[in-house]
């Protein structure tokens, strides 16, 4: 018979998730942000109706017919954005992937934390092993009460709206796993292809190992999946004039950032992005450069003071900062409902650094870079590797969804990237549901909840990206993939505490587990996206580690 402490633990995956209470916070931001900026469209609708209805706009001033027409504009967008909106709403243009490369995805999720990793990490210095906890367990079937089984349970079922596991039965599972393998709806065990129920078979075998319990057989719609790039898209309306403003921003910034810094905005196939090279930069000499990978939000607008903060504090290295239009609220960029995926993305970058001269596609180890330093002009090209005089490679640094790209780097070219910063990393532990629960399903509680919701997550491009464009197995990243992951000189992870978006502490057992210490800042009042902000202890540490020259 099971023990007290192992009947309390197994209890963790059964713990009941009541709806949150919201407090002050929602209801200010609510009434004085979000109802004001909602209001502006149906204001606008029943102010034009109303007019022409009773023929009012040949009473009005100058004043009038300017109202009017700003009411009129408003009209004609918000029907534009809803044909937009009715676009996306259908499938996912993504097809189901790689059936190989997704088996072995969902193998290593059936791995990860079988290994008995210790939760506060190994000693750096003597670790003896190069990848502790690597890919190498093997699956056996789990006790109920082992706490690793627990642990499985208790996270999965973030999947289906954290429903008590008990609650989740064989149906259900199945449409889940039918999602996650081939990107479509599930028409039943008895409906799919003989090779489709084939591999259903084995991966829920092996998931009822990992989890210790077998999955009932029936149906309990109230335990329904959570499907990310099959469920409605949750589009909030918002107005023109916020577009409006969010592209002239954006248009300001770009000529700000060339005629005050002399950066050059520039296009690599359908790529756009902002590059600093300071005049006397030796590509070999120099500091290595810097790539910043954005977030979700406002672009340039959002990050803006960061990364003017970089050229500051680091005016003696190159910085690029690839745009991305989608999750940028550029509604009227070429690319704002076409998002690049992981290999247009990945070739894309990687041409522009391979053209810059920063990072060969076929460059030797960093240690034989460093070893072969010469003068160049000051900024690199391709005749540098003829002559035998490979870059270095560049310094990586991701915010939040920019980790998705960075990840993507990391899997294709990772000898292009001899340095990586990840500040808020979306890309670990997302297999375990945190990131699209919190980001997309979760009700609101709080002010912050909402301006994250409305402001970003509900945003056209971002709701297209996100719930249209998913592609988790591509945007999982493994610790065994990242080179130096252990070596705090070459690698740096920052997280908040009370990240609202992510499981800040799931992360830093993760990393910590796999024996990442020195390299990982861990802030216990940190919040998503703090440490960018000057002045917070993660903003100084980013930059100091930026500064540092390995």
């Amino acid at each position: 018979m099971a023990s007290k402490q192992e009947k309390l633990v197994a209890d963790l995956a059964e713990t009941l998730h009541p709806p949150p209470r919201r407090d002050l916070t929602f209801y200010v931001v609510f009434f004085v942000a979000v109802l004001p900026l909602w209001s502006i469209v149906p204001t606008s609708w029943v102010f034009v109706i109303y007019t022409l209805h009773y023929g009012l706009f040949w009473t009005f001033a100058w004043r009038g017919w300017c109202l009017f027409v700003l009411a009129l504009c408003e009209v004609f967008f918000s029907v534009y954005h809803y044909n937009l909106a009715s676009f996306i709403s259908g499938p996912s243009p993504n097809g189901p992937g790689n059936l190989h490369e997704l088996q072995a995805v969902l193998m290593r999720v059936l791995q990860a934390g079988l290994a008995a990793l210790p939760e506060e990490g190994f000693d750096e210095e003597t670790l003896d092993v190069d990848r502790p906890g690597s890919p190498a367990e093997t699956l056996t079937a789990l006790d109920y009460h082992d706490p690793r089984a627990v642990d499985f349970r208790n996270y999965l079922r973030t999947w289906f709206g954290k429903a008590p596991w008990s609650s989740i039965r064989r149906h259900e599972m199945f449409a889940w796993l039918y999602w996650s393998i081939f990107n479509a709806p599930f028409p039943g065990i008895d409906n799919v292809s003989e090779s489709h129920r084939k591999v259903l078979l084995e991966v829920i075998k092996m998931l009822e190992m990992r989890a210790g319990a077998e999955i009932p057989e029936g149906s309990n719609p109230a335990a329904a999946p959570l499907l990310l790039t099959l469920d409605p898209v949750n589009v909030a309306w918002r107005p023109l004039v916020w577009y409006a403003g969010v592209n002239l921003s954006n248009q300001y910034l770009r000529r700000r950032l060339r005629t005050k810094w002399n950066v050059k905005i520039g296009v690599y196939k359908d790529l756009e992005y902002v590059l600093r090279v300071p005049p006397q930069w030796n590509a070999h000499m120099g500091p290595r450069p810097i790539v910043f990978m954005h977030g979700l939000g406002l672009g340039l607008t959002q990050y803006r003071r960061f990364i003017e903060h970089m050229f500051v504090s680091l005016p003696e290295h190159p910085v690029l900062v690839p745009l991305l239009p989608h999750v940028s609220q550029e509604i009227l960029h070429a690319r704002y409902l076409k998002p690049m995926g992981r290999h247009e993305m990945t070739d894309c970058l990687a041409g522009l650094l391979n053209e810059l001269g920063w990072a060969d596609l076929e460059a030797p180890s960093p240690e034989t870079s460093d070893s072969e330093d010469k003068a160049t002009d000051g900024r690199g090209n391709a005749e540098d590797t003829a002559r035998g005089r490979v870059p270095k490679g560049v310094t990586m640094f991701s915010h939040s969804n920019g980790s998705f790209g960075h990840a993507w780097m990391l899997k294709t070219y990772p000898r292009m990237i001899t340095r990586s910063c990840f500040v808020d990393p979306v890309t670990f532990c997302s297999w375990e549901g945190d990131l699209c629960y919190n980001f997309i399903y979760r009700p609101s509680v709080n002010g912050l909840d909402l301006v994250i919701k409305y402001f970003v997550g509900t945003e056209l491009g971002v709701a297209n990206f996100l719930q249209r464009h998913f592609d988790w197995s591509a945007n999982c990243l493994w610790y065994e993939e990242i080179p130096n992951a252990r070596d705090p000189r070459k690698t740096m992870f920052v997280l908040g505490g009370k990240d609202s978006i992510i499981d800040a502490y799931r992360v830093k057992r993760y990393l910590t587990s796999h024996g990442i210490r020195k390299g990982l800042h861990f802030d216990p009042d940190g919040r998503h996206g703090q440490a960018l902000l000057s002045g917070s202890p993660g903003h100084r540490e980013i930059l100091r580690w930026l500064r540092e020259q390995h």
